[in-house]
């Protein structure tokens, strides 16, 4: 069994940046895809970015391209997003999930990861 723990999120002010971290135990995540996701108030959870298990594919949300960076240390066993300029429109509860067979379809959808964490809030004010 995989346990994911996210951190770093916050309240911030628009134009800030955050670093959130998801720290993965049970298991090593070495050859597992992962991913970001986030579900703002009466929404449906939404694809952020995903990294292949090398770290040498990376794939973006339209919304964040630009801004928000993904990157894995695997000798750590931890996933990052950094997020800089953001938005009002960025708040959320952000979550991370793996994938242990993570290929690059179907990056975007909730139903391709196996593991999620319970999240951690961001709040950006304007």
């Amino acid at each position: 069994q995989v346990q994911l723990v996210e951190s770093g999120g916050g309240l911030v002010q628009a134009g800030d940046s955050l670093r959130l971290s998801c720290a993965a135990s049970g298991r090593t995540l070495r050859s597992w895809g992962m991913g970001w996701f986030r579900q703002a108030p009466g929404k449906e959870r939404e694809f952020v970015a995903a990294i292949n298990w090398s770290g040498g594919r990376t794939y973006y949300a339209d919304s964040v391209k630009g801004r928000f960076t993904i990157s894995r240390d695997n000798a750590k066993n931890t996933v990052y997003l950094q997020m800089n300029s953001l938005k009002p429109e960025d708040t959320a509860v952000y979550y991370c999930a793996a994938d242990p067979e993570f290929s690059g379809s179907y990056y975007y959808s909730t139903r391709r990861y196996d593991y999620w964490g319970q999240g951690t809030q961001v709040t950006v004010s304007s």
